[in-house]
């Protein structure tokens, strides 16, 4: 294996698909990682930092518009989505998810292929294979690729939902996210005005990093507006 190479982690679970998709993969030089579920992709994604994700919308675990949401709150690896769904409405889901692409299968080797060089050359010009963004002020240190947030040396438990709005948070420091964004990135974009979805989980939020509403640390309110992580 040439370690130069491009990496192309794969997220189908359809073992034929992904037998199909290593082989060709493979046979035109790239390097081929392979995941069945959407959790199993997340963890390659963080620990083998790909160059480009192809990834199925119809996971056994999560959706695939739902691992995509998640794989954006830290990494802006170019992502082609693959799915029988051909329905223009889904294309466009996919897009506002933060897809790069969009291919129905059945399709064509040759035609995936010359997408992925595409992607490719966009991701290198905009420099989109970034290492993840890690917070550490020594008393909390957050590593979104690990999914990770220890506070004074111990791991604290966060769902999903708490995580993803910390780690948008911690990926603007300094910087007033809205709500609407937090709501748009989070909970997708017809959740726009659940605002309480947001203050549910920011109050569970600063319970377990023992932040302080009226003095917080880590976790500002901007009132009416939205909230601010402070700059490292």
């Amino acid at each position: 294996m040439n370690p130069t190479a491009p990496r192309v982690l794969v997220i189908d679970d359809e073992a034929q698909i992904r037998r199909f998709l290593d082989i060709g993969l493979r046979a035109e030089g790239y390097q081929v990682f392979l995941a069945a579920t959407g959790e199993e992709g997340l963890g390659l994604a963080a620990t083998q930092s790909p160059d480009l994700v192809i990834l199925d919308i119809g996971l056994p675990d999560r959706e695939g518009h739902d691992v995509l949401r998640e794989l954006r709150q830290w990494s802006q690896v170019p992502v082609l989505m693959l799915s029988v769904r051909d329905a223009e409405a889904e294309k466009v889901k996919s897009l506002d998810s933060g897809a790069n692409d969009y291919v129905t299968k059945p399709f064509g080797i040759q035609e995936l292929m010359a997408r992925l060089r595409v992607l490719l050359r966009q991701g290198a010009k905009a420099g989109q294979s970034e290492a993840p963004v890690r917070y550490d002020d020594g008393t909390l240190s957050i590593d979104l690729a690990r999914r990770e947030a220890i506070l004074e040396g111990q791991a604290v438990a966060l769902t999903r939902k708490e995580f993803a709005v910390l780690s948008l948070l911690v990926r603007h420091p300094g910087r007033v996210v809205s709500q609407q964004q937090i709501l748009r990135e989070v909970w997708g974009p017809t959740h726009t005005h659940d605002t309480h979805y947001l203050r549910i989980v920011m109050g569970k939020l600063r319970q377990k990093l023992g932040d302080d509403p009226s003095a917080p640390r880590w976790l500002k309110t901007e009132p009416g507006v939205g909230y601010r992580f402070p700059a490292n």
